[in-house]
C-alpha cells in the first residue's frame, strides 16, 4: 500500500457526479471507482442516474446483445 497517494487533479470545467455522496462535483474530488463524468457542464452531470438508466436500457433492448449466435452459445 501506498503512503502517499497522488491525487486526481481535474480541470477547471470537468463535471462529475459522486456514486458515493450522490452528489456533482467539478474536479474528481472522489476515486474514479465512484463516480461518473467528466461531463461538460454541471447540468449534464446533474442528469448522470438518468443518462446512465437511458443508456442501460437501450444495451438491453439491443437485439445484438442478445443474440445468442453471436456469443456463440445458447440461452438456456
Amino acid at each position: 500500500m501506498a503512503l502517499f497517494k497522488k491525487r486526481t487533479v481535474g480541470k477547471p470545467g470537468e463535471w462529475y457526479y459522486c456514486l458515493e455522496h450522490k452528489k456533482v462535483e467539478e474536479g474528481p474530488d472522489c476515486p474514479g471507482k465512484d463516480r461518473f463524468g467528466p461531463y461538460t457542464s454541471r447540468q449534464e452531470a446533474e442528469h448522470a442516474m438518468e443518462t446512465a438508466r437511458e443508456r442501460n436500457l437501450e444495451w438491453e433492448n439491443d437485439p445484438k446483445w442478445h443474440d445468442a449466435s453471436a456469443r456463440g452459445g445458447d440461452d438456456d
